[in-house]
């Protein structure tokens, strides 16, 4: 641009005061720049008398500004910027008149990143707590042997198989019931609160198990989310979780009835093993038997007690009271015993049933059949077959030899 000497005054010279304070107010009555929310890289900070002093700077972008945050306002920030740490600051664009440069008065101070998420843990926390959703007076008992148990988590996922296994392989005959959901990303928590539902609307099961393998901080933050927390306090049915994690439990560990560290874990908590069971059973028995025999072998001396002084009365004496103590003796045992029996026939009635619903040959007489190879392995898989291989069938009675002609995968 040329200027022409002749013409200079009059462009109307604006003093270093005016236009300082032009630009102030451009900058200081723009509402974007009012309450505005920035994110950045601390690289410097200065404690001084009245405030902190630091400067947020863009690695990227190699763009930094200045702030301030007054002493007034330091005690109510979240996170202390700290030279080195990234953080998310509020506050409004000011010029300092003096130097004739802009800067950020900040009003609050956040952790970014993963410190966020850290914190916002924290606070949804501490608030779940004062409701006293994690308290152990609302939590509900699992059953001791259910019969139907259902499972949440995604039919993708490892630990939809790992908990298909373990269940299967500790109480044989146990109906599962699956309620897909998709675990992990922004749509998970109302896909996990409909899973939930459907489960309850079914009314069958008598646990939920809520799973899912291991994974990141924020792949695994959809079990903190508060829509997935409440859904889990509401839910009538007991929920155990078994999210495979290391680090602190998640919200929805703290609100379940029950939680463990990994799928398979909370599979082995829900159900119990057969060989326990049955080890169960064995006690029960012997110790029936044992009082039992301990209740004759009292009654039989309580009667070689009285038959010896009975030896030291009158004949006529003893005979009469002889009469007397043996009718009440009969009385007494017979209904002592009597009372005995019918308490032990119930029981074993009792276990009876409930070892026929385990029985594996129970199964195979509705109809169910095992493969085995010749070797007497149990066939699980068609991977694990060849054409031209010979099997054994075993039914409910007896078994056949059959030949694999055709495999299908699926």
């Amino acid at each position: 641009m040329t200027f022409n000497l002749d013409t200079a005054p009059e462009l109307a010279p604006i003093s270093v005061g005016g236009i300082t304070a032009y630009i102030q107010e451009l900058l200081e009555q723009d509402g974007q720049l009012r309450q505005v929310w920035i994110t950045g890289e601390v690289s410097s900070t200065n404690h001084h008398r009245r405030g902190l002093f630091f400067t947020l700077t863009d690695p990227q972008d190699k763009a930094a500004i200045s702030c301030v945050a007054w002493n007034g306002q330091l005690e109510k920030l979240a996170q202390i910027p700290v030279m080195g740490e990234q953080v998310i600051v509020l506050g409004s664009i000011r010029l300092y008149p003096g130097r004739g440069q802009y800067q950020l008065t900040v009003w609050q101070s956040l952790p970014a990143g993963v410190g966020l998420l850290a914190l916002r843990y924290r606070q949804l926390r501490g608030f779940l707590q004062a409701e006293g959703l994690f308290d152990n007076e609302r939590k509900k008992p699992l059953p001791p042997h259910p019969q139907i148990v259902a499972v949440v988590t995604s039919a993708s996922a490892a630990a939809w198989g790992d908990t298909q296994k373990t269940l299967g392989q500790r109480y044989p005959g146990l109906h599962v019931l699956f309620s897909p959901a998709i675990v992990q990303g922004e749509q998970a928590p109302a896909s996990i609160i409909k899973a939930i539902e459907r489960v309850e609307k079914d009314k069958r099961a008598e646990v939920l198990i809520l799973a899912r393998g291991g994974g990141a901080t924020e792949e695994l933050a959809c079990f903190n989310d508060e829509r997935v927390v409440r859904a889990i306090a509401n839910c009538s049915i007991p929920v155990i979780t078994g999210i495979g994690h290391q680090r602190d439990e998640s919200l929805a560990d703290l609100v379940a009835d029950a939680y463990a560290h990994t799928p398979t874990a909370a599979a082995e908590q829900v159900v119990p093993e057969l060989t326990t069971l049955y080890a169960e059973h064995q006690e029960r028995l012997q110790g029936l038997q044992r009082a039992a025999t301990g209740q004759i072998a009292s009654v039989q001396n309580r009667l070689h007690r009285l038959q010896s002084r009975l030896q030291r009365l009158p004949l006529e004496r003893q005979i009469q009271q002889q009469k007397q103590l043996i009718g009440w003796q009969k009385q007494q045992l017979v209904q002592v015993t009597q009372n005995q029996l019918q308490n032990v026939t119930l029981h074993c009635r009792f276990l009876q049933e409930k070892l026929a619903t385990l029985d594996p040959k129970a199964v195979l007489k509705r109809g169910y059949a095992v493969l085995r190879t010749e070797k007497g392995a149990i066939a699980r898989s068609s991977s694990e077959l060849a054409k031209e291989q010979e099997l054994l069938v075993q039914l409910g009675t007896g078994q056949v030899k059959v030949k694999v002609t055709e495999i299908f995968d699926k």
